[in-house]
């Protein structure tokens, strides 16, 4: 009989919040293995001790935006909108069902006045990678980088065009000494330079300029780019097979362990990948004390400068090869081996390509004579029609290249390198896909940066509290197996072999094993082909 059923509306009930949040809940783990209470203790000196109305706590504050970065929650008033429904929110922020749930604009307010030019969302970063060093999740020993761009929170047609200086590489001088010992060892002149920027090898390659008005810049040591009016600290990126428009970039580096992030960066989009990598490399070093002895790069990351500075950190380079341009139809570098010994080039009809010279920008040049291209087979292969004679171009700092390459190759860089894409590019993808950083939600290379570190600490906090929720499970496993193998005796199976005893459940002891191989005894019953054993 169809009975319509009373409304329960109105019912008066008394509920236990902590009963109506599931026992596996993401929140729960996060709640039980990571210390929030540093929060309170990092933002205690932005706060009045004895004067004012009682604040609303540090740790609440942020607890509420790390739901956010992890629910990927873009909007903070549709965060709050989403707390006052959702009982494991309440539950992780320690408030009851009839609790008022503090406004959105108490969090931006912070923001914007209390937090505004400080370094808070750093050293929540920073603790958090703490906690996670130690629990030995992160032994910083092989680490991985690369960056992402995010979409700027601008339009990419209003801007507008500004004559900038072009920025000296900090190896400078060193490359310079480089080029002076190199041309004193060929019985060449020493060169004067002066302190105007040299080329680097991606600015070489039009793959990489900024923008189309960058190759024609405004004078010596300058260059045109293109400025957001809507968000000025933003930059234009101007890449083969990338978007084009205002972007950021975030530069992360992730341990190979458990692929928990070590570090994140963000400089605006038309700023070279390897221009903070170094730098960056040495300040985890500084503040956690890795031992650092391999990295796994992508080809951006294969310059001879990048390669020198590992080489002199004693740090071996699992990375990419770059392609050179070259025309469709002709000879690659590659085609021409390079012989220290000798210090030339042998071409594929085995000519010589002798020195030359070394150039301003640490390049040394490499001619082979007329006499042997003219009547060369391959000369359409080697030379284009405006040409005489083959000429190669080989960095000072070159060597550095040839073994990062020839590491890359051995066995153990193969396995480096193969791993990268499942440690660094999957910590991209996730932070895309699951919390929201596809798109900068705020404006400014500060808030941008904020954004990037807070989707960083919560993605290793989820990474952190599944782990030890796994060990933990992993460790009663073996408590039970003891206690089990300690009270009673393993099932008969009919092949001759003990069942492993598991867990006692409801007064009976349970076991996985395979179901087909369990001799059938009194009080014994078998649940499922790979099944447990009931055994009481």
């Amino acid at each position: 009989m169809l009975k319509p059923s009373k409304s329960r509306q109105s019912k008066l009930e008394l509920v236990y919040i902590e009963n109506l949040v599931p026992e596996d809940h993401l929140l729960r783990k996060i709640d039980k293995y990571i210390d929030f209470s540093f929060i309170n203790e990092i933002c205690k000196p932005y706060y009045c001790a004895d004067n004012g109305r009682p604040a609303i706590e540090p740790e609440i504050m942020f607890k509420m935006l790390f739901i956010g970065y992890l629910y990927g929650i873009r909007s903070e008033t549709r965060l709050v909108e989403e707390v006052k429904v959702n009982l494991a929110y309440r539950w992780f922020l320690g408030y009851g069902i009839e609790d008022k749930i503090p406004d959105a604009s108490v969090i931006w307010q912070n923001r914007v006045r209390r937090f505004n030019g400080t370094d808070i969302p750093r050293r929540i970063f920073n603790e958090i990678l703490r906690q996670a060093i130690e629990n030995k999740l992160v032994d910083g020993k092989v680490l991985y980088s690369d960056s992402t761009h995010l979409k700027a929170n601008a339009n990419k047609n209003k801007f507008e065009e500004e004559i900038v200086e072009k920025e000296s590489q900090a190896y400078i001088k060193e490359l310079n000494n480089s080029i002076n010992e190199d041309r004193i060892a060929h019985g060449k002149k020493p060169l004067e330079f002066e302190e105007a920027p040299v080329k680097t090898e991606k600015e070489e390659d039009e793959d990489y300029f900024d923008d189309d008005e960058n190759k024609k810049g405004g004078g010596k040591g300058t260059k045109t780019i293109k400025k957001s009016t809507t968000d000025p600290e933003s930059g234009f990126m101007h890449r083969d097979g990338k978007p084009k428009g205002f972007f950021y970039l975030d530069h992360r580096t992730v341990d190979s362990k458990h692929t928990i992030i070590t570090d994140t960066f963000v400089t605006p989009g038309n700023v070279n990948d390897v221009k903070p990598y170094i730098e960056r490399l040495l300040y985890q070093k500084e503040t956690f004390g890795f031992n650092i002895k391999t990295v796994g790069l992508d080809a951006g990351y294969n310059t001879s400068a990048i390669c020198k500075e590992l080489h002199d950190l004693n740090i071996n380079a699992a990375m990419g090869k770059r392609r050179g341009c070259q025309q469709k139809g002709k000879y690659g570098k590659y085609k021409y081996q390079y012989i220290p010994e000798w210090d030339i080039y042998i071409c594929p009809e085995r000519n010589y390509l002798e020195y030359v010279t070394t150039d301003r920008n640490g390049y040394k040049e490499y001619k082979c004579k007329n006499d042997r291209c003219e009547n060369c087979p391959r000369r359409e292969m080697c030379l284009s029609a405006k040409q005489k004679t083959k000429s190669i171009r080989r960095h000072v700092w070159e060597d550095y290249k040839d073994e990062a390459y020839a590491f890359t190759h051995t066995d153990y860089g193969k396995k480096i390198y193969k791993r990268r894409k499942e440690t660094i590019e999957r910590s991209f993808a996730d932070s895309k896909e699951l919390h929201g950083l596809r798109y900068c939600r705020m404006r400014g290379l500060a808030k941008v940066e904020e954004q990037c570190l807070l989707t960083a600490a919560v993605q290793n906090m989820k990474k952190i509290a599944t782990i030890l929720a796994g060990k933990d499970l992993l460790q009663s496993f073996i408590i039970f197996i003891k206690f089990v193998l300690k009270k009673h005796k393993p099932a008969e199976i009919s092949a001759g072999l003990s069942v492993v005893w598991v867990s006692p459940i409801g007064g009976a002891v349970f076991a996985f094993c395979p179901a087909w191989t369990i001799t059938r005894r009194r009080n014994c019953a078998v649940l499922g082909r790979f099944g447990l054993i009931r055994y009481s």
